[in-house]
């Protein structure tokens, strides 16, 4: 489809290394886009995602300010940006660490913001075919036990897009953000609970018993589903789409 050729267009993708990142790499590079510019902490994880198209891969922190004004200086064009760097963990508030807290804080939200800036400066610097997608979560949406310092960031996450989107109309900038529900990504599967469900059930069993307890359709996501959806968000074919949250939670917060 025409609306999805990214051909001579430049994309931003932070939290790139794994999961949705890289799956929104490969899609993007599957509809021709140009160069990618891909960040993470994870170097290693970087220089193992392969990608028909030139890739600019730059480690470091997301809540680091200094490697958003290296990367600002580094790019002279930007279409479009995912924004999608995060980690996740859960306790009850009552046994939140505040230092914990401080860090979920910092790569979820500060980092989004960063990165959110950075992207703008650019695009403004861009005519034409700018999209930016946020990746939300649906524990931002609907209230979670256990989930206060995830939470709360992913809620305001998917507001800072929506203001994003009020600020930059005039400029034919388009900010959306993604709500996920559960998907079968590091960012889960890495999680203290998950693996204890790996070690008593098997990892098929410990995914379909979570799918089946938290969502309607009973099944988790793949990073390639939702790949396919901020691709549609990012593209041309979206193009009177901005300010909105798309939830992709297999009916979750119904």
């Amino acid at each position: 489809m025409p609306e999805f050729d990214f051909s001579g267009r430049t994309a931003l993708i932070t939290g790139a290394a794994s999961g949705i990142g890289a799956a929104s790499a490969r899609w993007l590079a599957s509809h021709g886009i140009a160069r990618i510019v891909l960040v993470d902490l994870d170097a290693a994880g970087l220089d193992r995602l392969e990608l028909p198209c030139e890739a600019l891969r730059i480690a470091g922190d997301v809540a680091d300010e200094s490697l958003w004004n290296d990367v600002e200086a580094r790019i002279t064009r930007l279409d479009h940006a995912l924004i999608n760097a995060g980690i996740a963990d859960g306790c009850p508030i009552v046994d939140q660490d505040f230092g914990k807290w401080k860090h979920m804080q910092a790569v979820n939200l500060d980092g989004a913001f960063l990165a959110l800036r950075a992207a703008l400066r650019v695009m403004q610097r861009t005519e034409s075919g700018r999209s930016i997608v946020l990746t939300s979560s649906a524990a931002g949406i609907r209230p979670m036990a256990n989930t206060a310092a995830y939470g709360t960031t992913k809620a305001a996450i998917a507001h800072l897009a929506r203001i994003a989107a009020a600020e930059h109309a005039k400029d034919r900038i388009r900010v959306n953000a993604v709500a996920p529900g559960r998907v079968d990504t590091p960012i889960w599967t890495k999680t203290a609970q998950f693996r204890s469900m790996i070690d008593s059930l098997g990892r098929d069993e410990a995914l379909s018993k979570l799918a089946a307890e938290s969502t309607p359709l009973g099944s988790f996501a793949t990073a390639e589903e939702l790949a396919g959806q901020i691709g549609f968000l990012l593209s041309d074919a979206a193009t009177n789409i901005t300010g909105t949250v798309l939830v992709s939670d297999g009916g979750y917060t119904l």
